[in-house]
């Protein structure tokens, strides 16, 4: 169960940084089940998902040795599939609305969405790595508290102590940047 539920090895991270062919095969194959789960989660349809974590799998092979920290490919993996679903998206809005009436209002409403995402992504940036880690499993990925808890080796409680100090971390992040001048 172990190896169903969690991300490749860091070590297979890290030698797939380093170029190392087996490797970022190997990383790519991993990761797959969860960029399609991301993609589906995100996307507005199932083609839609499986092009998307399709493309996020073609950059990962293309630009692993880009990340920087071997940690964030879980956020990393993410972040490029939402952005493959809002291309997808906008490309089929602007098919469906020929005259560009309604592009405007999709510009702005995506403009809004990625600082709103930028702004979330900063601030689980900003959380120490055991709070990170439970939060992206349990929230954006959705696994079920008790495998989070066994994938980290932590008890129920402690995982459910650190999710409630990661989320409580997240929402003071956002509110103390909000009410920045």
């Amino acid at each position: 169960m172990l190896a169903e539920v969690g991300w490749p090895r860091e070590s297979l991270i890290v030698a797939a940084q380093g170029g190392d062919a087996d490797a970022i095969a190997a990383l790519v194959s991993g990761s797959h089940p969860h960029v399609q789960r991301f993609a589906r989660s995100l996307c507005a349809s199932p083609e839609d998902a499986e092009d998307s974590a399709q493309e996020a799998l073609i950059i990962l092979y293309r630009k692993i040795g880009t990340l920087r920290a071997s940690g964030a490919l879980a956020s990393w993996m993410f972040r490029i599939v939402r952005n493959e679903c809002l291309r997808r998206a906008r490309r089929a809005l602007r098919r469906d609305d020929p005259v560009g009436l309604g592009e405007v209002v999709s510009a702005e409403d995506d403009v809004l969405q990625r600082l709103e995402a930028r702004r979330v992504a900063e601030a689980v940036a900003a959380l120490p790595v055991d709070q990170r880690r439970v939060l992206i499993m349990r929230d954006i990925q959705g696994y079920p508290g008790r495998a989070v808890a066994d994938v980290l080796g932590l008890s129920t409680p402690a995982m459910k102590s650190r999710l409630h100090r990661a989320r409580a971390t997240v929402r003071e992040l956002l509110l103390a940047d909000a009410n920045l001048p």
